[in-house]
């Protein structure tokens, strides 16, 4: 990939982040069409795409955006109001910029017969005469500039020095902070080297920008937004001017060039005692370069007759990582656990105790490391909350209802790679709910509820695992249309006596539908076995919950992380398994007396309870003869507690998971596998598949 290739890939990211942001900023604003913050957050990231991809070479998001990003500085100066066809054309038009974005160099970007019309309805939209008093501040009224506030700022830009051979031209950032307002530019070239050292696709130069302004520092910092990683940037307020400001003294020449750093403070005191003129002693001892006395001066006329006032500029210490590059941190974290298993092992088996306490104090550490690890991974997944916001707004207008979405929860975080495979499942059961679960206007109203439905997604911890809930006030499922139905299709007996429960567990089936028609949405029940198989992947559960014209509640069971669990290992003969130890509730000894006291029914009694449990030697059709005395692991599946039989348990292990590869996807029961400390490989089993596929063995017989 070129440098330039490279840099538009970064811009396409940047740009990705401020379509999600817009989004939501449009949502929100059409709730409160007053707000001036959200105004002005829609404009700023409609101005930074625009100017972010001039940069770049995406002409046709730039002109494109631009007739949109006209029409909410109307809004922001007061010359139009937000609508709800405003806000249903900007909604569009950010699709069409999305597509424009995700269309590779060459191809086709987007649909650009509607992007002609959305101009169009936009150009509506902007009076000319309105449009033209926004190129045109200077119509202001004298009342109205006494009024208004005026900051000067004080701008160091210094780029890397590379910046050209990335394919970024660093005077479209000064054009940009001069089409703001009124500005002094001025090159600092002391730093370009002699002919023979000088390398022509360098930039040697650096520059001072004094700026004086309406808009806000944000609006100053989104200029450098795409580079303000690979420059020195420094922002100081130097002035404000109001209406109500009388004169005030001018700093001099030495005060300013402290203030901004080319000198220190001693060493302005030193010469000033020297008696003489400022600017002739620091260019005589060297400081600093006349060019530098240049441009204080210079900003020293520029702010003539207001005060001083510094503004305290906060660091962006937050960095951007590619989700490979955290993928490969992940993975090494997980080998360097496995090694250092196997260290802790020959540590022990050898008896050594220094080797002990190195292995011991490697334990800590890789214990700290993967933690850490782990932690960057997590993301809130209000992230993904607020994704649905526009799903549940359009489709609502789509069916003719009315519905809010409320979320709780939003912080709760979660593994990326969870999260980026929870997508489509959430999508799968919202849409479930608007169109089959939430009922028109009309009909909840005769039913004695508000005419809004609700939809709620929250959020929350439960030990190893999250469990996310998506709940709706609408009519709920109906028992015995689904019983009906399962018996229609011969998926249950007529007379089989199921729990309302398991009987809503049935349209998680494959086939299976209550839907009487098709829509261009969903029926509940369509497609529900893709989201359980999407659920099963991420080692995930199901359960509904629900009252007939009461509501419908999912909820999703969710482990954290997809890379490295805590699991029970075991042994077979002289094979090892591990389950999952947050599905684990306890263990307990099977006996031949027990056995038979069963009467050749797989069954034990735990506590007075009757619990199933599967035999993993039979299951696995593994040789051998079985001990006296077996074990019994008793965990929670779908609800239900069942055991699986296994000759030993071993004890807890921190298990890194791996993949079998494509050649064993139809291994049953089997999710992957972890390398232990002896470099031996254990086989990771997958507790609610091992059920289905005993169950499936009882059908058979």
């Amino acid at each position: 990939m070129s440098m330039t290739d490279k840099h538009k890939e970064v811009f396409r990211e940047e740009a990705s982040e401020l379509l999600a942001e817009l989004e939501g900023s449009l949502l929100e604003l059409e709730e409160t069409p007053q707000d001036a913050d959200l105004i002005g957050r829609v404009f700023r990231a409609m101005h930074t795409i625009k100017g972010s991809g001039a940069m770049f070479g995406f002409d046709e998001i730039v002109s494109f955006t631009h007739e949109i990003e006209t029409v909410f500085d109307l809004v922001r100066n007061g010359k139009a109001t937000v609508t709800k066809e405003l806000i249903d054309l900007t909604l569009e038009a950010r699709d069409q910029i999305r597509a424009m974005l995700d269309a590779a160099d060459g191809e086709p970007a987007g649909d650009k017969t509607k992007r002609v019309k959305l101009v169009a309805a936009f150009k509506k939209m902007a009076p000319a005469s309105a449009k033209g008093s926004l190129d045109e501040k200077s119509k202001k009224t004298k009342k109205e500039e006494a009024e208004s506030e005026l900051i000067t700022y004080r701008i160091r830009f210094r780029p890397v020095a590379d910046i050209i051979t990335r394919g970024i031209n660093p005077l479209m950032f000064l054009s940009d902070l001069s089409e703001m307002g009124e500005s002094t530019i001025v090159a600092q070239t002391c730093d370009i080297p002699l002919m023979t050292d000088l390398d022509p696709e360098m930039c040697y130069t650096y520059w001072d920008i004094i700026l004086t302004t309406e808009f806000g520092i944000d609006a100053i910092k989104d200029v450098f937004i795409f580079v303000e990683d690979e420059c020195e940037l420094k922002i100081d307020v130097i002035d404000r001017l109001t209406g109500t400001d009388g004169e005030v003294s001018v700093k001099k020449v030495g005060e300013i060039l402290a203030e901004r750093g080319d000198i220190s403070a001693e060493s302005l005191q030193n010469v000033l005692n020297k008696q003489k003129r400022i600017g002739e002693l620091l260019v005589e001892e060297g400081l600093v370069s006349s060019d530098q006395i240049q441009t204080a001066l210079t900003e020293q006329k520029h702010i003539q007759g207001v005060r001083d006032k510094r503004q305290k500029v906060e660091t962006d210490t937050s960095i951007r990582v590619a989700s490979e590059k955290l993928d490969m941190l992940v993975n090494l974290v997980g080998e360097l656990v496995t090694v250092q298993a196997r260290l802790t092992q020959t540590a022990a088996n050898n008896n050594n105790p220094e080797l002990l306490l190195i292995s011991e104090e490697v334990e800590r550490l890789s214990a700290e490391l993967r933690d850490n690890t782990m932690s960057i991974r997590m993301l809130p997944i209000g992230s993904t909350f607020s994704k649905f916001k526009r799903l549940v707004r359009d489709l609502s207008n789509e069916l003719h209802k009315e519905i809010e979405l409320t979320t709780d929860g939003a912080e709760t975080e979660l593994d990326k790679t969870v999260i980026d495979k929870l997508g489509d499942p959430m999508v799968h059961l919202i849409r479930n709910s608007i169109d089959h679960g939430i009922e028109l206007p009309d009909e909840r109203e005769a039913a004695g509820k508000p005419r809004r439905g609700n939809l709620h997604l929250s959020a929350r911890h439960s030990g190893a695992n999250v469990l996310i809930e998506i709940i709706d006030d609408g009519k709920g499922l109906d028992p015995d249309v689904i019983r009906a139905k399962a018996v229609e299709k011969g998926l249950i007996s007529h007379d089989a006596s199921l729990t309302d429960k398991e009987i809503f567990s049935l349209i998680l089936l494959p086939g299976f539908s209550t839907a009487k028609t098709v829509t261009n949405v969903s029926g509940r029940g369509v497609g529900m076995d893709v989201v359980k198989k999407a659920i099963d992947s991420l080692r995930g559960s199901i359960e509904i919950e629900s009252e007939k014209n009461i509501g419908t509640t999912i909820t999703l069971k969710l482990p954290l992380t997809l890379a490295i669990i805590d699991g029970l290992l075991v042994n077979i003969e002289q094979d090892s398994f591990v389950l999952p130890l947050s599905a684990v509730q306890e263990c307990i000894e099977l006996t031949e007396k027990e056995r038979a006291a069963a009467h050749g029914k797989n069954t034990v009694t735990v506590r007075g309870e009757l619990v199933p449990y599967i035999s993993l030697r039979e299951q696995f059709d593994m040789a051998g003869q079985k001990p006296a005395i077996e074990q019994v692991v008793i965990t929670e599946v779908n609800g239900m507690r069942v055991g699986f039989v296994v000759d030993h348990v071993i004890g807890e292990h921190q298990t890194v998971l791996k993949n079998l590869g494509r050649f064993y996807k139809e291994a049953d029961g089997i999710s992957g596998a972890t390398i232990l400390g002896n470099g031996s490989v254990a086989l990771i089993l997958d507790t609610q598949k091992l059920v289905e596929s005993a169950e499936k063995r009882e059908v058979a017989r």
